[in-house]
C-alpha cells in the first residue's frame, strides 16, 4: 500500500521538464513555418498545413517515414544531440524526393526515459535545421517521457515527411531504358546507416574513447566523422526538376540507404535493366577505406552495406546527362556521371 499520495513525478515523469522542453524548441520549430502552416487553429492537438496556392491540376500527396537508427548510439557516447535531428529529416525526405515529390512538412517523434530540456532542445535544434535544408515545415511531433523503458541518457527518433507532386511528373522508373546515364551525387560519409556494422569494427569494447581518436586520414577525431550528418538532397534536386518544365531528361532517382548500392539502385530500374557503376569517376571519402580495412571487410560486402560515397543518384537521357550535371553544380551539388543503364539486372562495377 502507497504510504503517502503518489505523483507522477515520484513514477519517473516530469511534466514541468516536458513544459520547459516544448518552451524551448518552440523557437526553432517556428523558423520553419511559412504562411502555409496555420498556427492559429485552435486545440493543438495537430498540425494543419494549407495547400491553398499550389498550381499543381494533379497534386498527389506521397509520405514517407524513418528514424536514425543504432548511430543513435554514437551521439549517446559523444553526448552531442545537435547533428542526429539533421538525419532525422533527411532520411525521410531525401525518400519523398526520388518520386520527384516536394518536401511540405514534417512531424518528429522522441521517446526518451527522461526528459533532459537542454538535450530535448538539441535534438529539436537538428530537426528544424534539416527542415530548413528541405524547405518544409516542422508541423508537430511527440515528445514521450517512458520512465524505465530506455537507459538514462538515451533515446530514440522517428519522423514523417509529406510532399506532394504533380501525378503526371511522378518518378517510378518505367520510363528507364538501356543507355541512360546515371548521375551520382556525393554523400557526406556514412550517412544514417550500416551503424551496427560500423560500432561492431570501430568500436568493439563501447568507445568512448575511440571517439576521441584524431584519425589522419579523416582529418578529424573518429566521433566528429561518425556524427556527420546526412546529405539533404532536396534543394539540388528541386532545382533539377525545376529545371525542366518540360520533356525532363529525370527517369528515376534511389537513395543510397540500408541495403547501399546494391539494392538501393535496382529498386527503381524495370525488369530487363542493370546498372554498371564505374568505381573511379567518384570519390569515396575515406570513412569507408578505415571501415574495410579495420574491420577486413569484403568490398561487396561494403557495397550492399553502405552508400561508398554516393548519397543518391539520378537515372537520366543520356544526351542531356552533361546538362543535368551542371544544373546541379548550380545548385551546389557536388555530381558526376558515374554509370550507364544496360540490359540484364542488378548493380555492377566497372573499373
Amino acid at each position: 500500500m502507497v504510504s503517502r499520495k503518489a505523483t507522477y513525478r515520484d513514477s519517473g515523469v516530469d511534466i514541468d521538464a516536458g513544459n520547459e522542453a516544448v518552451r524551448r524548441m518552440g523557437r526553432w520549430v517556428k523558423e520553419t513555418h511559412g504562411p502555409q502552416v496555420l498556427t492559429d487553429i485552435a486545440g493543438g492537438f495537430g498540425g494543419f498545413f494549407s495547400l491553398k496556392g499550389s498550381d499543381l491540376q494533379d497534386p498527389v500527396l506521397v509520405g514517407a517515414t524513418d528514424g536514425v537508427g543504432t548511430k543513435l548510439k554514437i551521439a549517446f557516447l559523444a553526448e552531442r544531440f545537435d547533428t542526429v535531428g539533421i538525419d532525422l529529416v533527411a532520411m525521410s525526405v531525401n525518400d519523398l524526393i526520388v518520386g520527384g515529390a516536394r518536401p511540405l512538412f514534417f512531424f518528429d517523434y522522441l521517446a526518451t526515459g527522461t526528459v533532459s530540456p537542454e538535450d530535448v532542445e538539441q535534438i529539436v535544434k537538428g530537426i528544424a535545421a534539416g527542415c530548413l535544408q528541405s524547405d518544409c515545415a516542422l508541423l508537430g511531433g511527440e515528445t514521450a517521457e517512458m520512465p524505465g523503458f530506455y537507459r538514462a541518457g538515451e533515446f530514440d527518433l522517428a519522423g514523417t515527411a509529406v510532399g506532394i507532386v504533380e501525378r503526371k511528373r511522378i518518378l517510378d522508373g518505367r520510363k528507364v531504358k538501356v543507355g541512360d546515364a546515371v548521375i551520382g551525387l556525393a554523400s557526406s560519409g556514412l550517412h544514417s546507416n550500416g551503424f551496427s556494422l560500423v560500432r561492431n569494427v570501430l568500436l568493439p569494447r563501447g568507445g568512448k574513447r575511440a571517439l576521441q581518436r584524431h584519425v589522419d586520414d579523416l582529418g578529424r577525431t573518429l566521433g566528429e566523422e561518425l556524427l556527420e550528418p546526412t546529405r539533404v538532397y532536396v534543394k539540388p534536386i528541386m532545382a533539377l526538376l525545376d529545371h525542366y518544365k518540360n520533356r525532363s531528361p529525370v527517369r528515376a532517382m534511389a537513395h543510397i540507404t540500408g541495403g547501399g548500392l546494391l539494392e538501393n539502385v535496382p529498386r527503381v530500374l524495370p525488369k530487363g535493366c542493370g546498372v554498371v557503376l564505374q568505381r573511379k569517376s567518384w570519390t569515396v571519402p575515406p570513412i569507408f577505406d578505415l571501415l574495410r580495412k579495420e574491420g577486413d571487410i569484403a568490398r561487396k560486402e561494403m557495397d550492399r552495406v553502405f552508400n561508398q560515397g554516393l548519397g543518391m543518384v539520378v537515372v537520366v537521357a543520356a544526351d542531356r546527362a552533361d546538362a543535368a550535371v551542371k544544373v546541379l553544380h548550380a545548385a551546389g551539388e557536388t555530381a558526376s556521371i558515374v554509370g550507364e543503364v544496360v540490359a540484364g539486372r542488378g548493380v555492377k562495377f566497372g573499373r
